[in-house]
C-alpha cells in the first residue's frame, strides 16, 4: 500500500479545527529571520527510483570513510579494528529482532548477554555493579549526575575543564534542571585546582581520564578531597579502550563511571549509534538508571537470567523513576561483549599496549617539527599538539592531501580564542607506519617547517 499525503481538504479542515486561517499562522511566533523559503531549495516535484538513487549515490561518494584514508581523529570516537566475526554475529535474526526482556521466558538469550556485558563493564571500571547500558557516553555521564544529586541531596556539580564539551553541554541541559553545575577552567595539558571548587552545596565532581585533551588524570587524590566534603567522585572514560592499560576508576575511588564503549565493538558509523557504560558501588544500586540483569533460577532448579531493576517511569510510579532513559542500546551491547570475549583480558591488554607504542611513537614524530609543540605528556592513545597557526585551516589543508589529521579544539570550545591553535590527534592500531610518516611530512609541509628542524 503506497502513501498518499495529506490533501487540500484534509490540511483545512485540520487548520479549521484548530482555528488557524492558514500555514503561515500556525508558525507565526517563529522569528522572519528563522524562515527559509521553500524557493531556496532547488527541488523538483518528483524523480524516478533511478534518478534519486543515482542522486543520493553522488552525495554519498562526497564522504570521505574512515578507512580509506590515514586516519588520526579521536575526541570521543575512535576508529579500531572489528573483528568480521562480531558484525556477523549480530546480524543474526534473533538478534536484530530482539526487544526488550520483558518475558523472560522467551528472551533468555538476549539476558543472557546482556549479563555477560553487565559482568565484562564491571570488571572494566572496577566497579561493583554495572548496567545492561545507556544510549552513549553523554547520556551516562548527565545521569551520573542526577543520580549524585540524589544520593547526596545537594545541588551542584562541578565538572572539570578536561571533560569533553559536548559532554558538558549535555550535564548542563540535563542536570541544570535539578541542581546547578558550574564548570572548572580549561587547561589543556595539566589538571586544574578543582579541590579548591568543592563546597557543601557539592554533589559530585566529574572528571574524564584520559581527559578530552588526551592526558591521564590521578583520580586519586581528587576522590579523596571529594569523599572528605561528603561529595561523590563521577569518572568519565571516552576511549574504553584505555581500560586494558590504564588503572580503573573504581580502583581509583571514584563512586561512578560513565563511559562510551563505542571504541569495543562498534564502528564509527558516521556518528552512532554508540553505547553508554555505566558503572557505580553497590551501595548505590537503587540509585542507578536504566536496567540490570541478574541471574536466578527456574521453577526446576536451571540457571535462568531475569530484569532485576527497571526504573524507568515506565515501569515504576513516576515519583520513584530514577530514569527517562527508554531502552539500552541492546545489538551495541552485543556487539562490545563479542568482541571483547573474542579479545580476552590477555588481548585487551596487548591490543591497548599497540595503541599507546603506536600513538607515542606518532607524538615524537610530530614534535619533532618546527613550531609544534606536544601539550599532553602523558596519554594513552590521544594526544594534544600546539601548532603555529590555527589548527582548523591545517586541517582542511591535510585534507586536501587525504588525511585526516585529528580534531582540532576550536570545534569543541568555538569561543575560546586560546585553543584554536590546538590540535587533537589519535592514533589507534589501525594507523600504519606509512600513515603516520604521511601525516608528518603533510603537517610540516603546511605549517611551513621540516621534520628535522628540531
Amino acid at each position: 500500500m503506497r502513501y498518499h499525503p495529506l490533501t487540500s481538504d484534509d490540511r483545512a479542515a485540520m487548520l479549521k479545527k484548530i482555528g488557524a486561517p492558514d500555514i503561515d499562522a500556525l508558525f507565526r511566533d517563529v522569528p522572519k529571520s528563522a524562515v527559509v523559503p521553500l524557493s531556496a531549495f532547488d527541488l523538483t516535484d518528483t524523480k524516478g527510483e533511478l534518478e534519486v538513487d543515482r542522486l543520493m549515490s553522488k552525495l554519498a561518494a562526497k564522504n570521505v570513510a574512515a578507512g580509506s584514508v590515514p586516519f588520526f581523529c579521536g575526541a570521543g570516537a575512535y576508529k579500531h579494528h572489528v573483528p568480521s566475526a562480531v558484525d556477523h554475529l549480530i546480524q543474526r535474526s534473533e538478534f536484530l529482532t530482539s526487544y526488550t526482556p520483558y518475558q523472560p521466558e522467551i528472551a533468555q538469550g538476549t539476558l543472557q548477554y546482556m549479563f555477560e556485558f553487565q559482568t565484562q563493564v564491571a570488571l572494566l571500571t572496577g566497579m561493583e555493579v554495572a548496567n545492561a547500558s545507556l544510549y552513549d557516553g553523554s547520556t551516562a555521564t548527565a545521569e551520573a549526575v542526577l543520580m549524585a544529586q540524589r544520593l547526596t541531596k545537594r545541588p551542584k556539580a562541578i565538572l572539570s575543564g578536561g571533560l569533553h564539551p559536548h559532554y558538558s553541554e549535555t550535564v548542563e541541559t540535563v542536570a541544570n534542571l535539578s541542581g546547578k553545575v558550574v564548570r572548572a577552567p580549561v587547561t589543556p595539558g595539566r589538571a586544574e585546582d578543582i579541590a579548591a571548587m568543592i563546597d557543601s552545596e557539592t554533589a559530585c565532581v566529574v572528571v574524564q581520564s584520559p581527559d578530552v585533551f588526551g592526558m591521564i588524570r590521578d583520580l586519586k587524590p581528587l576522590a579523596e578531597a571529594a569523599h572528605a566534603k561528603g561529595a561523590l567522585l563521577i569518572a568519565v572514560v571516552t576511549e574504553i579502550m584505555s581500560l586494558g592499560l590504564i588503572e580503573p576508576p573504581g580502583h581509583q575511588g571514584a563512586d561512578i563511571v560513565a563511559a562510551e564503549g563505542q571504541s569495543i565493538g562498534n564502528g564509527l558509523n558516521f556518528g552512532g549509534p554508540y553505547v553508554g557504560l555505566f558503572a557505580t558501588r553497590e551501595k548505590f544500586l537503587r540509585q542507578m538508571p536504566g536496567r540490570l540483569c541478574g541471574e536466578t533460577v527456574d521453577a526446576t532448579g536451571k540457571r535462568g537470567y531475569v530484569l532485576t531493576l527497571s526504573t524507568r517511569e515506565q515501569h515504576i510510579r513516576r515519583d520513584k523513576a530514577t530514569s527517562n532513559i527508554c531502552t539500552n542500546s541492546g545489538l551495541c551491547c552485543l556487539a562490545f561483549t563479542i568482541h571483547l570475549s573474542l579479545l580476552g583480558e590477555e588481548g585487551l591488554t596487548r591490543l591497548a599496549r599497540v595503541n599507546h607504542a603506536t600513538a607515542s611513537k606518532l607524538a615524537d614524530k610530530l614534535a619533532k617539527i618546527s613550531g609544534v609543540s606536544l601539550v599532553t605528556s602523558s596519554f594513552f592513545n590521544e594526544f594534544t599538539i600546539r601548532l603555529p597557526k590555527p589548527a582548523a585551516g591545517v586541517v582542511d589543508a591535510l585534507v586536501a592531501k587525504n588525511i585526516l589529521a585529528g580534531v582540532p579544539v576550536s570545534r569543541l570550545l568555538p569561543h575560546d580564542e586560546s585553543v584554536r591553535d590546538l590540535l587533537i590527534v589519535a592514533a589507534t592500531e589501525t594507523c600504519t607506519d606509512e600513515d603516520c610518516d604521511a601525516f608528518a611530512k603533510a603537517l610540516a609541509d603546511s605549517v611551513g617547517a621540516s621534520q628535522s628542524d628540531k
